[in-house]
């Protein structure tokens, strides 16, 4: 059985506790593309347990992502995006129903480009206000932000769940990319 090191855990905590929005963003995307790859490697090693707890991990972030969009404000953009990641949510549960490599690959190719897209953004927009707005202190009053925290730290500790209850053995690798 694999255990966490319970000062990771806490890192991790805090990183998401702290984070501004434009990090807390890059943080589930890049929590996403760590599902992802967690799948395609229980799919290609035979163990389904693994595939399908990343596949659901990972929907279940691309859900938030719906339900953050600001469809008032985002207007055209906004629509567009939610488009987006509901093909990923319907193809990644295509993909978990047919144990389908090519349609996870599929999915994770998009968030990735689309992570960089948004980390390319944040840079631009961060140069433009002479600030880096990833190194920022989030504000108290961000209830956006607490609500998208409390449900990737509730991801997380699902994940955790997993590890102790079905004996799941992660590389220690895998821990450090969250």
């Amino acid at each position: 059985m694999s255990t966490v090191n319970p000062y990771l855990k806490q890192y991790k905590k805090n990183q998401v506790e702290t984070a501004t929005p434009e990090k807390l963003l890059i943080l589930l995307y890049d929590g996403a593309i760590q599902f992802l790859n967690k799948a395609k490697h229980g799919l290609n090693i035979g163990d389904l347990g693994l595939f399908h707890h990343s596949l659901v991990s990972c929907e279940k972030i691309i859900i938030e992502f719906m339900n953050s969009l600001d469809m008032e404000r985002g207007g055209k953009f906004a629509q567009n995006l939610y488009e987006l990641y509901s093909y990923y949510y319907k193809t990644l549960v295509d993909a978990g129903i047919s144990k389908n490599l090519t349609k996870v690959e599929e999915v994770l190719h998009h968030l990735t480009g689309l992570r960089d897209t948004w980390l390319k953004a944040i840079e631009i927009a961060s140069a433009e206000k002479g600030a880096n707005l990833l190194d920022d202190e989030p504000e108290d009053d961000s209830r956006d932000t607490h609500i998208v925290e409390d449900k990737y730290v509730k991801a997380e500790n699902e994940e955790d769940d997993y590890e102790e209850d079905d004996d799941y053995d992660e590389d220690e690798e895998d821990d450090e990319d969250l």
